[in-house]
């Protein structure tokens, strides 16, 4: 066999495919970042929008509480 067979060989057989699962390699792990991203994105709205109504429920709590407190009071009259 000649030199420029067994290059060409060698490219076809073992670097060609060896480049190809490589870029396949990179590609998935391109989707994969984003998808990550997306759902690191959407996992801070929802916390923020949980704080939010959390936040919210504490105040309506409170002001029952006070209202309570309030008829307890002129109960006590």
């Amino acid at each position: 066999m000649e030199l420029s067979a067994i290059a060409d060989f060698i490219l076809k057989w073992v670097i060609a495919p060896v480049v190809g699962f490589v870029w396949l390699l990179y590609r998935n792990q391109q989707k994969h970042g984003t998808e990550i991203a997306v759902m690191q994105a959407t996992m801070s709205l929802q916390k923020e929008s949980h704080d939010r109504e959390f936040k919210e429920m504490r105040e309506n709590f409170k002001r029952v509480f006070e209202k309570l407190d309030g008829i307890e009071q002129a109960l006590r009259k």
